[in-house]
């Protein structure tokens, strides 16, 4: 199996399709630079299970920028 862009990006468009969701509301190179960060700066779990949490916060309500931005503020405040 190839491990390019163009199948992380067909994956996340047949996935958002699954759950009716549009895949270009996925900001997926944040979101793989938060778990990156997270998982550097934290423990490596910590960093897929951020990107669910980030996900529960916008299913509550929280923009996913603004989701995005209070995990990265943590990780960032952690490394201090």
């Amino acid at each position: 199996m190839a491990d390019t862009p163009e199948d992380l990006d067909r994956w996340v468009s047949e996935l958002a399709a699954e759950f009716g969701i549009d895949a270009n509301e996925v900001p997926i190179g944040a979101l793989l630079d938060l778990t990156r960060d997270v998982a550097h700066g934290v423990t490596r779990p910590a960093g897929p299970l951020t990107t669910f949490l980030v996900g529960l916060a916008t299913a509550r309500g929280t923009d996913v920028e603004s989701a995005m931005a209070t995990a990265k503020a943590l990780v960032d405040r952690r490394s201090e």
